[in-house]
């Protein structure tokens, strides 16, 4: 026996003392969040799509713990602001898309500045949304590499600050790169996720974490694809959906070679990949095409409006191929990745962040999940009309319930479609989530400190585009519309 215990020991001092590789490398993961613009939840084959195709989707989800009860906002501005700050996006001073309300108040720590102190290299490839003005741009909220168009669609320009450069197209698009615009050649969402991989490849290169956040902003309208995605479902569906779906193949098609990439150079298994499968709900054409049984659609206060896919894969820290159907929402990515990268969220990160880290459902999917309120209201009001909008296109919910506009009470789990307003059925319930929207809206108001204000008098993108290459206002007229010089 004896011989045997020291015959055992010594083949125990040859064996490593943990798993190789890997229990040195989870705690900082590569960590990558994919979200593409206006697609609805029922627009992936995965989930039910009968039409439409998702086959790089629909294999990461095999692999994935899904969110089947995640929520974002209903519109894209307000989305992005919660994601990038664990809040509402109220509470960042987002209540809009345009005239100025789409800006992140200043004094909001964002997701890549937590990563950063971190240790993390930080890119963002696509849409920013949350901001044109310099102080604004993501190259100043803690983004090393920026990449992007402006406004909220490629060629879209509105009053004020939020805007793109003139005559912009999805084919060949002009885009900001670290401060100065470039003409690219090709595909928008074949341009984003190129500089991303690209990107990508260097920094893993480089041995440091990174963290790239890739927003195509496809399948936004204007509805504008290459003509062979388009003749995919030409025929098939109305032509809007037809185009719909063809941009929407470019984002999965860009997701596919991503995924191999990663496989490629060996980085899979300890980097995060998080696939939002959308920023809102989704383009109402398509959604009378398939809509997942739910009710609305983009900018409505609906199941349709707000909840979407949420897949997250990292087999070196959990198992994937399992649903989660606790109620969460995109002011959980903060905390989650606080977590992850070892951020404590204290001082004021602590007053910021009012989500929750997913990391017990992550690592088991039927953890305990104490039950919440969720808000979402569309903001959209008319300038200085915002006392008057309290109950104007906005919902409360929790596990079970959701009071829509204080009038309508459904039982969501029972009635996903919300068909049944049972709110003279059940006053109590309507009551409960009354009080805590009562409670919430009185605290956004001070902090909605974009109400009154005044954009500059040309769009900071077309400034910067006439600067590099000519045309528009003279110099002494971009000097004077300059927003710079109207502080």
């Amino acid at each position: 026996m004896k011989k045997l215990i020291a015959l055992l020991l010594g083949m125990a001092t040859l064996l490593p003392a943990t798993p190789p590789a890997r229990a040195a490398t989870i705690t900082k993961p590569n960590i990558i969040l994919v979200m593409p613009d206006d697609l609805g939840y029922g627009d992936y084959s995965c989930l039910g799509n009968p039409v439409n195709k998702t086959p790089a989707a629909d294999a990461f989800w095999k692999q994935s713990v899904r969110f089947t009860a995640f929520h974002v906002s209903p519109t894209c501005s307000p989305t992005r602001a919660a994601l990038m700050s664990g809040r509402h996006e109220f509470k960042n001073g987002v209540t809009h898309t345009i005239f100025e309300r789409e800006r992140m108040s200043l004094k909001t720590v964002t997701l890549a500045q937590m990563l950063k102190s971190a240790g993390y290299t930080t890119g963002i490839f696509g849409k920013w949304h949350l901001g044109d003005q310099a102080p604004y741009q993501p190259g100043q909220r803690g983004f090393d590499e920026v990449f992007i168009h402006g406004g909220g669609g490629i060629g879209q320009t509105y009053p004020g600050s939020c805007g793109d450069v003139p005559g912009n197209m999805y084919m060949n698009p002009t885009l900001l790169h670290n401060g100065k615009l470039e003409k690219t050649h090709g595909y928008c969402t074949d341009v984003f996720f190129g500089q991303a991989i690209r990107w990508m490849d260097v920094k893993r290169k480089e041995g440091g974490p990174f963290f790239a956040y890739i927003t195509p902003n496809a399948a936004h309208e204007p509805l504008q694809c290459p003509e062979e995605n388009y003749q995919h479902y030409a025929g098939n569906v109305p032509d809007d959906v037809a185009r719909f779906y063809g941009m929407i193949e470019t984002v999965d098609h860009n997701f596919g070679l991503l995924l191999d990439k990663l496989k490629e150079w060996g980085i899979e298994d300890n980097t995060l990949v998080i696939y939002i499968g959308t920023d809102n709900g989704g383009f109402p054409p398509a959604c009378k095409i398939f809509n997942a049984g739910m009710r609305g659609s983009k900018n409505t206060p609906y199941e349709g409006g707000t909840r979407a896919p949420c897949f997250w894969r990292w087999p070196a820290k959990f198992q994937g191929g399992r649903d989660c159907s606790a109620l969460t929402a995109h002011i959980d990515i903060f905390p989650t990745m606080a977590e992850i990268v070892g951020v404590s969220l204290t001082g004021e990160l602590a007053k910021q962040v009012e989500g929750r880290s997913l990391m017990p459902l992550l690592t088991d999917p039927q953890a305990e999940w104490s039950d919440r309120f969720l808000v979402t209201h569309i903001g959209r009001w008319p300038r200085g009309k915002a006392a008057g909008s309290k109950f104007a296109d906005c919902s409360i919910r929790d596990s079970r319930f959701s009071l829509v506009n204080d009038e309508e009470l459904y039982d969501v789990q029972a009635d996903p479609g919300e068909s049944k307003n049972i709110i003279t059925a059940q006053p109590e319930e309507a009551a409960k989530l009354r009080a805590a929207y009562n409670q919430w809206w009185r605290d956004v108001q001070p902090l909605l400190v974009n109400e009154n204000a005044v954009g500059p008098k040309i769009n900071p993108f077309k400034a910067l585009y006439w600067k590099q290459f000519g045309g528009g206002p003279s110099e002494e007229e971009l000097r004077r519309m300059d927003p710079a010089n109207e502080r």
